[in-house]
């Protein structure tokens, strides 16, 4: 079976993610991007998906 971007994709709950220091929530902004882009490069399906504004999203709502 193919991986998904679902496959791999972290979620974190606002508690959660509350508890996170700004370089956790940067390195996992960078490793989310990373893994978007590298499954996006072997053709992974996606279009459901835009991990820079997810990120952005958690950025903004989750602090």
């Amino acid at each position: 079976d193919a991986v998904t971007y679902d496959d791999v994709y972290i979620s974190f709950t606002q508690e959660k993610w509350a508890l996170l220091n700004p370089s956790q929530k940067s390195l996992y902004k960078h490793v989310m991007l990373e893994t978007y882009r590298n499954l996006s490069a072997i053709g992974s399906k996606s279009e459901d998906h835009n991990i820079e504004d997810h990120c952005e999203s958690s950025r903004i709502n989750r602090r």
